[in-house]
């Protein structure tokens, strides 16, 4: 698929634009909590259900709200993480996109013209973007050479555009999910339509806490992705359909862009707030970032027999 590099802008500042100027102050701290053991399950079961889709009043692109029914599907407990698409890689020889020489466009940055990936980095006095192009960034090394996944197999696996997913997918025998499945997951596992906080105010997803883009007080103990499953899960069992990475849908918005959904560990109040179910953002299939991920569904796998009767 060709990397639509002439748009590299308008997919980044759709994904995350600022809300006003931004403020210089010190970032916080934070010293991440101890994650719990992997899920036992790997997949949970959506029943299925007609539900109230997208939101009206909110945000323009999640309207009109609409009557959807979905058939019940089997959902994967947490994102692909390094380690697993490493597996794939260490078996396929697979390359992504970002590792790929991008098509040479006429105009393009010279540092475009290489294999490289979106990474975001706080604005400072020399660069207010806080998007840039970085030489070298792909799935191995999410903000670049100097980077690594060392330490981190159980993070969610980033950089990945939409066929590097579907390839992914295609080799587990499994699939994406779609846009319509995805918020169904999420809107009858429990997620809160607003702020994901507990009744004592304490984050239930990784998102950012503070002034977006450069004030991340991190209160949910992560300032970049937290491993899967860390948070806890919601009522299907299901974790993180809400915050830490966004994650790509079957579901197009155009020729080359599909949905994501779901927010990302860069999602905050005072901007961007896409950590509800009903959010959704539009991004170019053939661009990962470091705040893209994914998750499978298991469409070959038979619905769960029902319960036996009551024979009291």
């Amino acid at each position: 698929m060709r990397r639509a590099i002439a748009l590299l802008p308008l997919a980044l500042l759709g994904t995350l634009a600022a809300c006003g100027p931004a403020e210089k102050a010190q970032i916080a701290d934070v010293e991440p909590p101890a994650c719990p053991a992997m899920p036992k399950a790997d997949y949970a079961w959506i029943p299925g259900a007609s539900f109230t889709m997208g939101a009206d009043g909110t945000l323009p692109e999640e309207g009109p709200a609409r009557e959807v029914k979905v058939a019940g599907f089997w959902i994967a407990t947490h994102e692909v993480t390094n380690a697993e698409y490493a597996d794939f890689v260490k078996a396929t020889g697979y390359k992504t996109l970002a590792e790929q020489d991008p098509p040479k466009l006429p105009g393009a940055p010279p540092e475009m013209l290489v294999p490289g990936s979106a990474v975001f980095a706080a604005p400072t006095d020399g660069n207010p973007n806080w998007w840039r192009w970085v030489v070298g960034a792909e799935w191995r090394h999410p903000a670049g050479p100097e980077s690594n996944i060392e330490g981190r197999s159980r993070e969610p696996v980033v950089q990945i555009g939409y066929d590097d997913a579907l390839a992914f997918a295609r080799w587990k025998g499994k699939a994406l999910p779609s846009e319509e499945q995805w918020e169904l997951a999420a809107a009858t596992g429990g997620a809160d339509r607003n702020v994901p906080v507990d009744a004592a105010g304490r984050p239930l997803a990784n998102y950012y806490q503070g002034t977006f883009p450069v004030r991340d007080l991190g209160t949910d103990g992560f300032k970049s992705r937290a491993p899967v499953a860390c948070f806890p899960a919601d009522r299907h069992g299901v974790h993180d359909l809400i915050g830490n990475v966004w994650e790509w849908t079957t579901s197009k918005a155009g020729a080359e862009i599909n949905v994501i959904k779901g927010g990302s560990f860069l999602c905050a109040a005072n901007y961007c707030a896409r950590y509800r179910p009903a959010a959704r953002q539009f991004q170019e299939r053939s661009l990962g970032t470091d705040h893209i991920g994914f998750r499978l569904i298991d469409p070959a796998r038979p619905a769960p027999s029902p319960p036996a009767p009551d024979k009291r």
